[in-house]
């Protein structure tokens, strides 16, 4: 098993910015749920830069990368969506169905992969 690829513990500091994106996602899906469009299109860029930085943090382990990069898509597609809901009559789902997929295609690469390079030992 390469370096990069075990286990480990996520730092302390890598956690807590963990626990504040939370925060802020859900900052920002609560302003989608009541409506309030201008708090809700503002909390896109904190939620999403916060994420880059931890998918940055923690690119020296696969398994956190490729679960780090389909957040981002996560969210990414998250907010899309909403911004399709509050100021384009619901019409961008299809952008944010492909930003879901591409988040999807990040951890099945890693899975498949993890799964075949096991199978091989």
């Amino acid at each position: 098993m390469e370096e990069n690829d075990t286990p480990s513990v996520v730092s302390t500091k890598v956690r807590t910015y963990e626990n504040f994106h939370i925060l802020l996602w859900l900052l920002k899906d609560l302003c989608w749920v009541t409506d309030f469009k201008v708090m809700g299109t503002i909390m896109i860029v904190p939620t999403i830069l916060v994420a880059i930085f931890i998918t940055i943090m923690t690119r020296k382990n696969r398994s956190e990368l490729f679960h780090n990069l389909a957040v981002v898509c996560w969210i990414m597609a998250n907010s899309v969506w909403m911004l399709g809901e509050f100021f384009a009559n619901d019409t961008t789902r299809p952008f944010a169905t492909g930003l879901f997929v591409l988040g999807l295609l990040f951890i099945t690469y890693f899975y498949v992969n993890r799964f075949v390079t096991r199978a091989k030992k």
